[in-house]
């Protein structure tokens, strides 16, 4: 096991490359927090450290734009996105985590085991290279240079793995700011991106936020992202907002777990592959519905906004989505939260569970490649 001693910079001690990427990796478990506030502060931070932002620049993890704003750079985003499914698949131990593959042969998750003749549009990836030096010997009778024409290739066989579409949606509302809540789902969503980049390259993944309304995020934007502040108090709410022509004040920070449901079945029938889910984290009852061309924010939580939302969760099903529900319940016991996602997999034939942040991780991912080969059908 590795001990570590720390100590106080004081500024004469050489900076390193090394020690510029353990500072990002600190500035990014702050992003998943404060998101977006985060990196307003840096100017800040050039002013006092201006040796360590300068390096972070030329390590390539931060920049700064045309206007003078700092940025996390594609390259930053993809170190946050591989540190949160390293750590995920390290905490939870995750070594038996793979692809699930099909019995139909095609590209795919390679078997080492097999293999068979080269043909035109195989990966050059997959080139059983020892096989294919063997053939090579024999055909020429040994002796060298070895030289390989097209009959000597072989590749290794490989499956099939039919695609899937996943959209996670991930609750923004205000009640996600406490006990860190919102910083452990953010990560579990950065990791979802890093995984299917490197393991299931033909799957198509969007992340969608969801508040009082739902909107796609980017991976800067959800690196950035941050729960909705909560900006009205009232014991009782009663609110009609239009969509067409909102007031310049809406609050943001209800639950309207039907607009991104709606959104992610919409997205997901332009998708071509055969296996679609949606992967649903939440830490509330939805608060917030759309009738007509309206918003319909309402609290506490009323049976008519229930009601609708599970009708939408019959509509994904029908559509053949395949539906998955995390309820978090961190600071007391949320009976009707967890009742509610048990409504929701009842209606979709999909999961419900309920679990606190840190062990949100791998049940999404557990549940996210269970999902990828399943196909509902209602």
């Amino acid at each position: 096991m590795s001990t570590f001693e720390y100590s106080r910079w004081d500024g004469q001690q050489q900076f390193t490359p090394q020690s510029a990427d353990k500072i990002f990796d600190q500035f990014g478990e702050y992003l998943l927090d404060h998101g977006q506030e985060l990196m307003q502060n840096l100017d800040d931070w050039e002013d006092e450290h201006p040796d360590v932002v300068e390096l972070l620049m030329k390590r390539g993890l931060i920049e700064k734009d045309e206007s003078g704003r700092f940025h996390v750079t594609p390259r930053g985003i993809r170190r946050v996105e591989n540190k949160a499914l390293e750590e995920l698949l390290l905490v939870g131990e995750k070594g038996k985590l793979g692809k699930h593959d099909t019995a139909f042969r095609g590209p795919g998750e390679t078997l080492q085991e097999e293999s068979r003749p080269y043909e035109f549009g195989d990966p050059v990836s997959n080139l059983d290279l020892h096989q294919t030096l063997r053939n090579a010997l024999a055909r020429q009778g040994g002796g060298t240079p070895i030289r390989i024409n097209h009959d000597d290739l072989v590749v290794h066989d490989t499956q099939y793995q039919a695609a899937c579409a996943t959209i996670v949606l991930l609750d923004m509302s205000g009640s996600m700011s406490r006990y860190g809540k919102f910083g452990q789902a953010k990560k579990v969503a950065l990791a979802m991106n890093s995984l299917v980049r490197g393991r299931y390259r033909g799957d198509f993944l969007q992340i969608v936020g969801f508040y009082t309304y739902a909107t796609p995020l980017s991976e800067r934007e959800l690196l950035y992202a941050a729960p909705k502040p909560v900006s009205i108090f009232d014991p009782r709410v009663r609110l009609r907002i239009p969509l067409d022509n909102p007031p310049s004040f809406v609050p943001e920070h209800f639950t309207n777990i039907q607009a991104g449901l709606q959104f992610a079945r919409r997205m997901l029938k332009r998708q071509p592959a055969e296996n679609k889910q949606i992967v649903t984290i939440t830490d509330g009852e939805p608060t917030a519905h759309i009738e007509g061309r309206e918003v319909v924010l309402i609290y506490p939580p009323a049976e008519k906004t229930a009601r609708i939302t599970l009708q939408e969760v019959k509509r994904c099903a029908s559509e053949g989505i395949h539906l998955s529900s995390f309820a978090l319940i961190e600071d007391y016991f949320y009976l009707d939260l967890v009742n509610f996602v048990e409504q929701m997999a009842q209606v979709s034939g999909g999961v419900a569970a309920y679990c606190n942040a840190q062990d949100l991780g791998n049940m999404v991912i557990d549940s996210f490649i269970d999902g990828r080969r399943k196909r509902q059908t209602m």
